[in-house]
């Protein structure tokens, strides 16, 4: 007999895995202390946090860049672009509010090499 707990089924807890994995991630990045530091903190193994953040790096969906414009700046509305970038080249980097934060780093770390 069903007892009227609804039980999760083996997609939904790996899907709740991924997404705690992906917060604590996301959470040590924001930090801005060692993995090693976060992890003790944390009281989670290192190689847990390292596998889950290869696991889920190569998950994610191929990085989708923005048309880059070279030439005069335009004038622009304050809502198209929540923050702009000049870099050291000239070049402007605007990125909108709705930006997925995980994908900015990627693309600050890409500059910076």
């Amino acid at each position: 007999m069903h007892s009227g707990r609804m039980t999760e089924t083996n997609e939904e807890k790996a899907a709740s895995n991924k997404d705690q994995w992906r917060e604590r991630i996301a959470e040590q990045e924001r930090s801005g202390v060692s993995v090693r530091r976060f992890c003790q903190a944390q009281g989670i193994g290192e190689h847990l946090f390292y596998y889950w953040r290869r696991r889920l790096r190569e998950q994610q969906p191929p990085m989708r860049f923005a048309l880059v414009e070279r030439g005069p700046a335009r004038q622009e509305l304050a809502s198209e672009a929540s923050l702009e970038l000049i870099l050291a080249s000239g070049e402007r980097l605007r990125i909108g509010a709705g930006v997925d934060a995980i994908t900015l780093r990627m693309v600050l770390t890409a500059l910076r090499a």
